[in-house]
């Protein structure tokens, strides 16, 4: 794969008519170990938020040695990619056969679960041929928490109750070698108290279910910097974390995970785009909901945004965008900041796009095709560079959003 310095590089010398992924190893590196280093505890990437091979081998290289796999073919892909690499299948919906092979074929000992039935399918597929039960199994049950201090909620479609957890608990501790709990507090969490409210739900289910646990795993959520979300440092998040977990009545022994996805990948990634038609403060682009922007269509994501020409000499406007299909879904409210005299034929860097953004492109309407090169210019944000503002500097009020 070429290395360019930058974008403007990339656009001088391809002039590309498809859009254009630029990814940052090195930013990716820097990012996990960061978390290697720095959490208190183990780090289990997320590959949701970015399946790439060369991005899980990189986290790998960097100290990411766990991974938070979501279904079988992420199974298989990171097991291709690192055949040492600590598996866990993190999903708590999952086919029996999916289980199985996961456990079986590739060596995945932990499962997550927030249903007895889950939990029974799980004791079937690791059963072997002679009707042994598995007994090497780390079983989590992913308990219900609140979003309402993320930006995109994920407290809806799994986790158990805390009226209902005591029993489920009970129940699994009966059938695994370590006992966890996990939770996850929403996607882009901007203030570390988020974790506070989900560890005192665990503290209340481990009371009441009255069993020993091992793992205690705070799922996501850890956040990055895009326009109109500059969250706390990092290390704020893993201190009150830490703090938290220490008070609870858990093993001795017990463990703390995490499971960064955005975190890890956001800053590998950002993408060129093509100005392809001028509508006042709207611009027509070659790329949409249907690709690498759907976050940008489908909840508003605000992502930065770069002007690749060198004549452009307007002061910043508002703009929105349109993508490239023949659907009016296919828009872009932002706003986007860019030079009043922005026209077709100029091209944008689109920032901050490494989770959820190439990973979520499709092929709709005939549109999707990417070049991928490597660069090695700085992202448009960073958490892990050192020269920040910190956030809390800026007054003396504490924003909780």
């Amino acid at each position: 794969m070429h290395i360019y310095p930058d974008a403007s590089a990339v656009v001088r010398d391809l002039s590309p008519d498809e859009p254009v992924i630029l990814n940052r190893p090195h930013a990716a590196a820097r990012a996990g170990r960061f978390f290697a280093r720095n959490f208190p505890g183990k780090s289990l990437y997320a590959v949701k938020a970015n399946p790439s091979p060369d991005l899980v081998r990189i986290l790998w290289d960097s100290g990411v040695t766990h991974f938070d796999v979501a279904s079988i073919a992420e199974v298989r892909m990171v097991r291709e990619a690192l055949p040492d690499a600590t598996l866990c299948f993190m999903h708590p919906v999952k086919t029996k056969r999916a289980i199985a092979e996961a456990y079986h074929t590739h060596g995945v000992k932990t499962f997550s679960l927030d249903t007895i039935e889950e939990l029974e399918k799980i004791v079937q597929a690791t059963t072997s041929e002679e009707g042994v039960q598995a007994d090497d199994l780390n079983l989590l049950v992913r308990l219900r928490v609140s979003s309402d201090y993320s930006e995109l909620s994920l407290a809806s479609k799994f986790g158990i109750d805390l009226a209902d957890a005591a029993p489920l608990l009970q129940a699994t501790r009966q059938h695994c070698d370590a006992l966890g709990i996990c939770f996850h507090v929403g996607s882009q969490a901007m203030t570390p108290f988020a974790y506070v409210q989900a560890l005192e739900r665990v503290r209340a289910a481990i009371a009441e279910a009255a069993v020993t646990v091992d793992i205690v795993d705070v799922g996501g959520g850890f956040p990055s910097s895009y326009p109109g979300m500059e969250p706390p440092p990092l290390e704020d998040y893993f201190s009150v974390i830490h703090r938290h977990f220490e008070n609870l009545p858990i093993s001795y022994s017990a463990e703390l995970w995490c499971e960064p996805g955005r975190a890890l990948s956001a800053e590998y990634s950002s993408l060129i785009v093509c100005v392809e038609k001028r509508r006042g403060d709207e611009l027509y682009i070659n790329d949409g909901a249907y690709g690498a922007l759907f976050d940008a269509a489908h909840v508003e994501w605000r992502f930065p945004v770069e002007a690749l020409e060198d004549d452009l000499k307007g002061a910043h406007e508002e703009f929105s965008f349109y993508g490239p299909t023949c659907d009016d879904a296919d828009f872009m409210k932002g706003p986007f900041m860019l030079p009043a005299d922005i026209q077709a034929g100029d091209y944008i860097e689109i920032g901050m796009l490494g989770a959820y953004g190439a990973a979520m492109k499709t092929g709709f309407n005939g549109f999707g095709a990417a070049h991928c090169v490597n660069v090695t210019s700085e992202p448009m944000a960073s958490l892990y560079r050192g020269d920040r503002p910190d956030p809390r500097e800026s007054d003396n009020v504490v924003s909780l959003r």
